[in-house]
């Protein structure tokens, strides 16, 4: 018996059709900046309300990361679930906690923690006033490619719950590529279950860069965390000053923690547009776009978090697209005279935010 399978177009014209309509469904959906009061919360069957800045589920579709915000009533416990993606917590107002594999860590605001891939847990709120975080997964790169597993058990007693997925331990003997493999993955399990949970706002420390900012890791491999890739950090812009220009491949979005400013994007680095923001608000930069962070304020300087998709699809990027030049700022006399002179500027104490 034989078969015939066609599409009534050619492979060409299908391809075509098909690069097209993506692009095209990709820029009437995208956002620069979302503003705090256009999101709306939502109650979910999990005991907290959900709001989306950026994701499929907030018909905002992404292809790396996407941003939610969450907020537990006090005395409010959610139910309890684990996902086949991991996600960035960063606390925004009242104090609550996460339970991350039976293991409790307390987040205040500007905490920040880590939930791994298959980690069962919760949030709670055993204080009085409203718990209230965001989160960033990596949840629509496992989404393309058809890995998104998501497994929600209820109120059930942690005791009960299946443990994440088994793996081989790295200790076979043997040279042959099978061997190498079990103990390759082996050792990367490992290595990713033994990471950093939890940045308390306390111990952050500030350093200059050439950029004209100050800045510091909240969730990155460089303070001990094993992610799979998304990474977060904090830059603090000075009173009436600005960072230096830039551009790279891959989105990168910016949460506005404290003050107001406005963020150059443009394809060029002059004849672009200026796009105010505000606290709350989430700033999205598209990938090679041209783009400045400034602070219009002259008393008060501005704090933002910044999210960056994954070092290892940006690698993967870098083997694909080899020469192109994946990175890209000024000369240095360029951005030095952007940036202005970092050493100037009196930093203030580093508060904790507060919501609102």
């Amino acid at each position: 018996m034989s078969t015939k399978t066609t599409t009534k177009t050619s492979h060409y014209h299908q391809q075509k059709a098909r690069r097209a309509k993506f692009l095209e469904d990709w820029r009437a959906n995208h956002r620069t900046i979302i503003r705090s009061e256009d999101v709306t919360l939502a109650e979910t069957v999990r005991g907290m309300r959900t709001g989306v800045y950026m994701g499929e589920d907030g018909d905002n579709p992404t292809r790396s990361i996407d941003a939610l915000v969450h907020e537990v009533d006090h005395g409010k416990l959610t139910t309890i679930h684990r996902h086949s993606w991991d996600a960035m917590v960063f606390g925004v107002g009242g104090e609550g906690w996460l339970e991350i594999d039976g293991e409790r860590v307390n987040v205040a605001p500007g905490d920040s923690a880590h939930i791994p891939a298959w980690a069962w847990h919760r949030s709670g709120n055993d204080g009085e006033a409203t718990f209230r975080y965001l989160t960033f997964s990596s949840e629509p790169m496992l989404a393309t490619m058809g890995m998104s597993v998501l497994d929600d058990r209820g109120h059930e007693p942690v005791e009960n719950l299946p443990g994440r997925p088994e793996f081989s331990a790295p200790d076979v003997q043997g040279d042959d590529a099978y061997a190498r493999r079990l103990r390759r993955l082996g050792k990367e399990q490992q290595k990713r279950r033994s990471g950093r949970l939890h940045t308390d706002w306390d111990e952050l420390e500030m350093l200059n860069t050439p950029r004209g900012t100050r800045t510091t890791f909240l969730l990155d491999r460089a303070i001990g965390y094993q992610a799979s890739g998304i990474t977060m950090a904090m830059f603090e812009i000075g009173q009436g000053r600005q960072q230096s220009m830039h551009r790279h491949a891959g989105e990168a979005w910016l949460y506005v923690v404290e003050g107001d400013g406005h963020s150059y994007l443009g394809t060029e680095p002059e004849g672009g547009e200026n796009h105010p923001w505000k606290k709350g608000d989430l700033i999205v930069v598209d990938h090679f776009l041209w783009h400045q962070h400034f602070n219009d304020s002259k008393e008060n300087t501005a704090r933002v978090v910044r999210i960056h998709m994954f070092d290892s699809l940006l690698e993967t990027m870098r083997a694909l697209m080899d020469p192109a030049v994946l990175f890209e700022e000024p000369p240095e006399h360029i951005r030095d005279a952007q940036a202005g002179d970092v050493t100037t500027i009196v930093w203030p104490a580093l508060d904790r935010p507060s919501w609102p």
